[in-house]
C-alpha cells in the first residue's frame, strides 16, 4: 500500500536525494570533457542551441545521426539558459546534466519503489536506501553518470519505464498507466530502438512466469500505451526520414543499429561471456550480495510458481527478468561495450537490496559472503599498497607522466588509506555482527567519493584536457584570415568543441598528409560559426609530440607557434603541403580519406 502522506517516505527519499546529489551533482562542471566521444555530444548540442536547427545533429560541419534527439535537446536546453557562459564557463556542466539527471531520477525511483511495496522482510526504511545506493555507487553509474554521453540517459530513462510498469502491475488501483510509456518514449528518443526491445523482454518474461499474466497485461493497457510512446518517439525519425532521406536511413539504421548488434563494429570484439564479467565489475565491491541475491529471487520464484503469488511481492523475480533480458540481448550482440550493460545495473541494485533482506547474522550465508567481500576489499587495498608494481606498466601517450603524478599528488596515498580503513571497518562490524554492515559501508563509500574520485578527475583534466584548452585559446589570440585548423596523430574532438572552428583529422602516416592536402581544395566544409576561407596561403596544424618525429611532417617546412602538454601549434604554407603531397603521391602513396564512413574524423 502506497503512503502518500507518510513522513517517513519524504524522509527515505530526501536521503536518497541528497546522496545521488553528492554522487552524481557535486563538482560536474569543474573539469573538461573527456575525449573522444563526450565532445561530440556537447558539439552536437550546442550547435542546436546556437543555429536553431533542432532536427539534425550536426558537428564538425557533418551529419551526426550516431543517436536520436533527445540526448542533444536536454544539453542544448542548458546551452541555451541565459548567462550559460558565466555559469558554465567550460560548457560541460550543460552537457553531463542530462546524465546525471537520469541516474538521479531513477535512484529515487528505486528507493520509492521499494518504500512503497516493501518486499519480505523487516526493514522497509533501510533496504530502499541500500538498493538506491547500491545502484548509485556501481562503479559503471558513477563514471558514465558524470560523462556528456547518452548511455546514463538511456539507463535512467528506461528504468523508470521499467519500474513503472511493474508498480503499475502491482498497484490495486485503477489508474491509468500513462507514465511508463511516456518514459519509455523518452528511451526511444534517447538511444533507438534498442530500449523497446529491452522494455519488451523484460515484461514478457515477467508476464510469462505469472500465472495471471492476462489481467497483468490488462492493467498496463498495451493497445493505448503503445500508441503514446509511438506519438512521443517517432514523429523525430519520420522528420529526419523526410529531411535527410538515404543517408540517415544508412547510418542510424543501417550502421549504428542492425550493424553494430550483428557485426563487429570499432574493433568492440568480445567473447559470448563478456558481460558476465562486467555484471562482476559493476557491482563491486557488493558483487557477491549480487549473486546470493539472484540465487533467492530465482529460489523465491520457484517456491512462488507452485501457489498464488500476490504481484506486489514479485518485484525480485521482475528484477531478475530484467538483469536476464540485457544479459541475454547484449550477449548475443556482435559489438559489445562495457556501458551496453548499465541498463542491468538498476535491477542488479535490487537484488542486492534481496540478500540484504535476506541475510541474517547467524547464517551460513551471511558468514560466506562477508568473508568473501572482505577478501575482495583486502586485495583491492594490496594492490594499492603495492602500487609501484603496476604503476610503471601505464602507458598512455597522451599522459607520459601519469604515474609520476598520482605518486607526487598524493592520490594513491590516498587510496591506500581509504581502502585499508574501509577494510578494517569491514572486519570490525563483521565481527560485532552488526545487522546494518552493508549500509554502514555503502555511506564510507559515499563519502570517499569526495576524498578519491574529485583530485583523480582534476589529475586526468589537468593532464589530458588543459593543454587543448590551451592551445585553443592560442590559436584564437594568432589566427590569421580564417586559417583552417587541422589535427594531426592523436585525434581529439575537443579541439573542435572548445576552438568552434571546422577541424580536419587525419593520421600522422603519408596517406594522412596527402589527404589533407587534398580535402583542403575539396571537402570544403563550414558550419553556423565558422566559415573558414580555404583559399588563405597558410593553415593552422595541431600535432602531438609523437608525430613530430615522422619523417614527412618533419621535413615540412613549418612555423612553430606554441606548445602545451604533448601538442605542438604550427603554420604551415599549402604551397609547401602541396608540394611534398605530390611528392609522396609520386613515390607510390595514394589518399583514402573519400573511403572513411563519415563519424569517423
Amino acid at each position: 500500500m502506497i503512503l502518500l502522506n507518510s513522513k517517513k517516505r519524504l524522509l527515505n527519499s530526501t536521503i536518497v536525494l541528497f546522496s545521488g546529489i553528492i554522487i552524481f551533482i557535486l563538482g560536474l562542471g569543474t573539469t573538461g570533457l573527456v575525449d573522444e566521444t563526450p565532445p561530440l555530444f556537447a558539439s552536437a548540442a550546442r550547435a542546436m542551441s546556437e543555429s536553431g536547427d533542432w532536427i539534425t545533429p550536426k558537428v564538425n560541419g557533418m551529419f551526426r545521426f550516431d543517436k536520436p534527439p533527445l540526448i542533444y535537446w536536454l544539453m542544448g536546453f542548458f546551452y541555451s539558459l541565459p548567462n550559460n557562459e558565466i555559469w558554465d564557463s567550460l560548457g560541460t556542466l550543460s552537457a553531463r546534466l542530462p546524465s546525471a539527471l537520469g541516474s538521479l531520477f531513477l535512484m529515487l525511483m528505486i528507493g520509492d519503489t521499494l518504500f512503497c511495496w516493501p518486499q519480505k522482510g523487516n526493514r522497509q526504511f533501510l533496504t530502499p536506501i541500500v538498493a538506491s545506493l547500491g545502484f548509485a555507487l556501481s562503479p559503471l553509474i558513477i563514471i558514465w553518470s558524470r560523462t556528456a554521453v547518452s548511455d546514463a540517459l538511456l539507463t535512467g530513462t528506461l528504468g523508470i519505464s521499467l519500474l513503472l510498469f511493474w508498480r503499475r502491475m502491482a498497484s490495486e488501483n485503477n489508474d491509468q498507466c500513462i507514465s511508463a510509456w511516456v518514459f519509455l518514449g523518452f528511451a526511444i528518443l534517447t538511444k533507438g530502438p534498442v530500449a523497446f526491445v529491452l522494455a519488451l523482454l523484460t515484461i514478457t518474461s515477467f508476464l510469462f512466469s505469472q500465472k495471471n499474466w492476462k489481467k497483468l497485461l490488462c492493467k498496463i493497457n498495451p493497445k493505448k500505451g503503445f500508441l503514446i510512446t509511438i506519438l512521443i518517439s517517432v514523429p523525430w525519425y519520420i522528420l529526419e526520414l523526410i529531411k535527410e532521406g538515404k543517408p540517415f536511413w544508412d547510418n542510424f539504421f543501417g550502421y549504428h543499429n542492425f550493424q553494430r548488434y550483428t557485426s563487429v563494429v570499432n574493433n568492440h570484439a568480445e567473447p559470448f561471456w563478456f558481460f558476465l564479467y562486467i555484471m562482476i565489475l559493476a557491482s563491486l565491491p557488493f558483487t557477491p550480495f549480487l549473486y546470493h541475491g539472484i540465487f533467492k529471487a530465482f529460489k523465491d520464484f520457484l517456491k512462488s510458481s507452485k501457489r498464488n503469488c500476490n504481484v506486489s511481492e514479485t518485484l525480485y523475480t521482475y528484477s531478475l527478468c530484467w538483469l536476464i533480458s540485457v544479459l541475454i540481448f547484449f550477449s548475443l550482440s556482435a559489438t559489445k561495450l562495457p556501458s551496453y550493460w548499465l541498463p542491468a545495473i538498476p535491477a542488479a541494485a535490487i537484488l542486492i537490496s534481496n540478500s540484504f533482506i535476506n541475510l541474517k547474522n547467524s547464517s551460513k550465508s551471511y558468514l560466506y559472503l562477508w568473508i568473501f567481500n572482505i577478501l575482495i576489499l583486502f586485495g583491492v587495498s594490496m594492490a594499492f599498497f603495492f602500487s609501484n608494481n603496476w604503476l610503471s606498466s601505464i602507458n598512455d601517450p597522451e599522459m607520459p607522466n601519469l604515474a609520476s603524478e598520482l605518486i607526487s599528488s598524493g592520490i594513491i596515498f590516498k587510496a591506500k588509506l581509504f581502502f585499508s580503513s574501509f577494510t578494517l571497518l569491514a572486519i570490525i562490524l563483521f565481527s560485532l555482527k552488526s545487522k546494518n554492515i552493508f549500509l554502514y559501508l555503502q555511506i564510507l563509500l559515499l563519502i570517499g567519493q569526495s576524498f578519491l574520485m574529485s583530485p583523480i578527475r582534476k589529475l586526468a583534466d589537468t593532464s589530458r584536457q588543459l593543454p587543448l584548452r590551451n592551445i585553443t585559446k592560442l590559436i584564437f589570440d594568432i589566427r590569421e584570415g580564417r586559417e583552417t585548423l587541422a589535427m594531426i596523430g592523436i585525434r581529439k574532438p575537443s579541439l573542435h568543441y572548445y576552438s568552434r572552428q571546422i577541424v580536419f583529422y587525419e593520421p600522422n602516416t603519408e596517406e594522412g598528409l596527402i589527404n589533407l592536402s587534398e580535402r583542403l581544395n575539396t571537402d570544403r566544409r563550414e558550419n553556423y560559426e565558422d566559415q573558414p576561407d580555404y583559399e588563405y596561403k597558410s593553415l593552422l596544424v595541431v600535432i602531438d609530440e609523437y608525430s613530430t618525429r615522422r619523417q614527412q611532417w618533419s621535413k615540412i617546412n613549418h612555423q612553430k607557434l606554441g606548445k602545451f602538454g604533448i601538442y605542438n601549434l604550427w603554420r604551415i604554407q599549402k604551397s609547401d603541403l602541396n608540394k611534398y603531397s605530390k611528392f609522396l603521391v609520386k613515390s607510390g602513396y595514394k589518399s583514402d580519406w573519400e573511403n572513411r564512413k563519415v563519424e569517423k574524423f
